[in-house]
């Protein structure tokens, strides 16, 4: 069961870091995908930071993670894609549904379910020895 979780966050990683490329080298065309568009450089340069940032981010610690063993960094990613859900679910609640909405909100769920899945199932320090 390890190794199969192992596998599974590693190509979860993997999924995110070529979104965080696309991000990086193409922020315009991977922004439109996600629904978003750009007003000028600074919007590019702001697309460009923010999501490579977000997705890079959390494909490191899950693929570092994984190859580890080390469930501690799996922990940053579901912070990550937790306040993103989150974030959605008040939109949805404030403003109301969009097409497509469940597609994202299923696939943050999907990322925080797998990285709580792996901290549990996987080495990691106590909660309490990493925050104290």
């Amino acid at each position: 069961m390890r190794l199969i979780l192992t596998a599974l966050v590693f190509l979860a990683g993997l999924f995110d870091l070529f979104l965080a490329i696309g991000f990086l080298t193409g922020p315009e065309q991977a922004a439109m995908g996600f629904g978003i568009a750009a007003t000028g450089v600074g919007g590019v340069s702001t697309i460009r930071a923010d999501f490579t940032s977000f997705f890079g981010v959390a494909a490191f610690c899950m693929m570092w993670g994984a190859w580890r063993r080390n469930a501690d960094l799996m922990l940053v990613p579901a912070l990550l894609f937790g306040t993103s859900f989150v974030g959605r679910a008040i939109n949805l609640a404030v403003t109301g549904a969009y097409p497509g909405w469940p597609v994202p909100m299923a696939v943050e769920a999907a990322h925080v379910v797998l990285m709580l899945a792996a901290w549990r199932l996987l080495p990691h320090h106590k909660l309490g020895e990493i925050a104290g």
